[in-house]
């Protein structure tokens, strides 16, 4: 194996010429922008980044395209890069200020960069006790309570951060684009109002601009596999490669394992995914790699993808098209679940596209029923989150192909959880992430829930910031903060939904100022659709814990109203 190295600007250069292309057997572009400001943050800082490996060949082997525009390659070799895309591609799009494919679309990565950032580091990646990485700028973003000043002071902590319309506008805040753009500081001194050469930020600015275009001439070193290897091998080579540094998913590594013996896999794959998006399910192409394993062997595990003959995979793909077909159309048509970010899992995508193949997709009306009921209630009590997802998803497709059926389904589900209806001691202490808190939207969306100002029915589907669904703390984070924990802020019982505008409107006023306004307004019902109490007594700060437990209350019989009710 050769070894060479290559700056940030060469590496962009190639991709752009078509020096440097992907194999099929690569997974798509898919790192959110504050991903894309931490390795800028790394490289500013000259932290150390990993290797590339590419594979240089001859053979005509099937390659997808980069998530950016390139040339056609001029060359008769070809450069395939094995490991290193997602850097690869960020870098090339904010070096070059053009924008990534992501999913259909087509947008650019907008990085500011902090011009009087603290000298040290400050702000770091920290893991919640969900084990859900998160980052100062997520944090900040979700902490919709605090006052614009408070989260500004927060921002200014920070060296990168991906951009807002506010902090654009701010003289100190510069798109890392723009700067990679020009090797003239002028604009950028001239626009933090720096006009006096003496001015001491000057030098400073200067001294911080040089070294942020000093990113284009990091140096990454590549490894470099040789042209006598075939197709096969490379692809071994890619998926051991990727285990031990366990840099992708398992079906990742899959797609890499079907694409090596099914050439052209990959675009029918992506076809079918840009089907569900038309249909607003938006789904990992992991999940339908997943959903066709099932249909090959009747398990969900990615094993023994590597001995499926290609006709097993292909008539197995036919079948599960199929069955994801059904399984969306029941959750939009029979369980008014019209978005997969209201389930907990997407695993019950897969059983239900299960349920409807073993069921010849001719399914009785008690059976709908009890399979609405085991669907709700299973996403509603985090089946699939409760251990190991892919053990758990197995049960229920053994019980399926045991000739089992939706009541079976119920069984097994209550076997796991106990009771199936919610009792108020289950809301307590959960927040946002947990599974109840998406049924508590269903739940009060099924009773006609409004927004407070606008009037508009909740909905995940409203446009404009200022009628974009929020979840609100009902007794702000800052009216509790010196009484309460902040896990005892989060409560899902403090949550309420409404639109981006009412949010930022009532600010960090406690409900006993705002309440009475918007009852005279509005009348009780606006808060009675959402299992709010509005009893005087319960909306002071220092009853916070009684009005959690009457809440909690009032959610749980409305949640099991909900999952008992036929769809509407």
């Amino acid at each position: 194996m050769a070894k060479a190295e290559a700056t940030v600007e060469e590496l962009v250069g190639m991709i752009e010429r078509g020096e440097l292309r992907l194999p099929e057997m690569q997974r798509r572009y898919v790192w959110r922008s504050t991903r894309v400001r931490d390795l800028l943050d790394s490289l500013y800082r000259g932290y150390p980044s990993g290797a590339i490996l590419l594979w240089e060949t001859d053979e005509g082997v099937p390659i997808q395209d980069f998530a950016l525009d390139q040339h056609n390659n001029p060359y008769r070799s070809t450069r395939l890069l094995l490991d290193g895309q997602q850097r690869l591609t960020s870098l090339s799009a904010v070096v070059r200020g053009q924008p990534v494919g992501v999913r259909g679309r087509r947008r650019p990565i907008e990085i500011l960069f902090n011009l009087d950032h603290p000298e040290d580091l400050e702000v770091v990646t920290e893991v919640n006790e969900d084990g859900v990485e998160e980052d100062e700028q997520d944090r900040i973003e979700d902490e919709v309570d605090s006052t614009d000043d408070e989260l500004q002071r927060r921002f200014n902590r920070m060296t990168f951060v991906v951009a807002t319309r506010k902090l654009e506008q701010m003289p100190q805040w510069v798109q890392v684009s723009e700067v990679f753009k020009s090797d003239s500081d002028s604009p950028f001194l001239k626009r933090a109002g720096i006009t006096d050469i003496d001015d001491p930020r000057a030098e400073k600015y200067s001294r911080r601009l040089a070294r942020l275009r000093a990113v284009r001439k990091y140096v990454y070193r590549m490894d470099i596999l040789e042209r006598s290897l075939s197709y096969d091998e490379v692809t071994e080579i890619f998926v051991r490669v990727n285990s031990l540094g366990a840099k992708l998913r398992s079906s990742d590594l899959a797609l890499a394992q079907i694409t090596a013996k099914w050439r052209g896999a990959l675009k029918i794959l992506q076809e079918f995914q840009k089907q569900c998006v038309q249909a607003d399910f938006d789904l990992d192409l992991g999940l339908h790699l997943k959903n066709l394993i099932v249909f090959a062997t009747g398990q969900s595990r990615f094993l023994t993808v590597g001995n499926l003959p290609m006709d097993t995979l292909q008539r197995a793909w036919e079948e599960c098209v199929r069955g994801m077909e059904f399984a969306i159309n029941f959750l939009k048509s029979n369980a008014r679940l019209d978005s997969p970010a209201l389930l907990s899992s997407p695993f019950l995508l897969v059983t239900l596209s299960y349920y409807g193949h073993i069921r010849r997709y001719e399914i009785r009306t008690e059976e709908e029923r009890q399979l609405r009921r085991w669907l709700l209630v299973a996403n509603a009590k985090g089946r699939y989150s409760r251990g190991s997802s892919e053990t758990i998803l197995d049960q229920d497709l053994s019980t399926l192909r045991q000739r089992g059926g939706a009541t079976e389904l119920v069984d097994r589900l209550r076997l796991q959880v106990g009771r199936l209806d919610i009792q108020p001691e289950e809301l307590e202490g959960r927040n946002q992430r947990s599974a109840l808190f998406k049924t508590m939207f269903l739940a009060f969306r099924a009773a006609e829930a409004h927004d407070w100002h606008s009037n508009l029915a909740i909905s995940l589907g409203h446009r404009g910031a200022q009628h974009r669904l929020q979840f609100h703390h009902i007794f702000p984070k800052a009216v509790l903060k010196n009484s309460y924990s902040s896990r005892e802020a989060d409560d899902i019982a403090n949550l309420a939904f409404v639109g981006g505008k009412t949010n930022r409107q009532i600010s960090d006023k406690p409900p006993s100022q705002y309440f009475p306004g918007l009852i005279g307004k509005l009348g009780h019902t606006v808060f009675e659709a959402q299992c709010i109490p509005t009893n005087g007594g319960l909306l002071e700060v220092e009853a916070y814990k009684d009005f959690l437990a009457e809440r909690r209350r009032l959610v749980s019989e409305r949640l099991n109203e909900f999952l008992a009710a036929p769809p509407t």
